[in-house]
């Protein structure tokens, strides 16, 4: 499996819709948290899920991230993804970015998920290694924002991240390497 750039990421909003259900499926609905919901849908209903969810996609593939990439499988599913964050200088509407990180020399990983049924086969380690290569080739720092109630958080702490702040209901975490 190879890790592929989207090149016009909102051609793919059905794939990635389906893919961040598998995963919200597979969270029992704790991710993405769509902490903006008031009723979040129930983790088997594709349609409510998608009418919650698709203009948040929608607005993220074309306002927030700057790359996103994919894993696909041989049937050309998206088992994997990871965008990144790095012109966060520009008036980007990242409100869920604290404002000393909005400067040019802070990237963010983002969107980052792996499809359960691929977890233990090294893909989030090669789509979180090339996400880091790619920033700090860029010359930026490299962080994450995530929930620490979530999987990713001890992930995230034991591959190098280590935490700088708790903002709002989201933790900071800086790669140290």
């Amino acid at each position: 499996m190879s890790v592929d750039r989207l090149e016009k990421p909102t051609d793919h909003l059905t794939d990635l819709l389906e893919f961040v259900f598998r995963i919200y499926r597979s969270t029992g609905g704790r991710y993405p948290a769509l902490e903006w919901v008031e009723r979040k849908p129930h983790p088997e209903d594709f349609r409510t899920f998608a009418e919650v969810y698709l203009p948040f996609l929608r607005f993220r593939l074309e306002e927030e991230f700057d790359e996103i990439y994919v894993l696909k499988d041989d049937k050309g599913r998206i088992v994997g993804t990871v965008a990144l964050v790095h012109n966060l200088a520009e008036d980007k509407r990242v409100w869920w970015v604290p404002e000393r990180l909005k400067r040019d020399g802070v990237g963010l990983i983002e969107f980052f998920m792996v499809d359960p049924e691929y977890r233990g086969r090294g893909y989030g380690e090669r789509l979180l290694g090339m996400a880091i290569d790619r920033l700090q080739g860029m010359g930026k720092e490299v962080y994450v924002i995530t929930f620490p109630h979530l999987e990713a958080y001890g992930y995230y702490l034991r591959r190098g991240f280590v935490k700088v702040m708790n903002y709002r209901e989201f933790v900071v975490l800086r790669f140290q390497g």
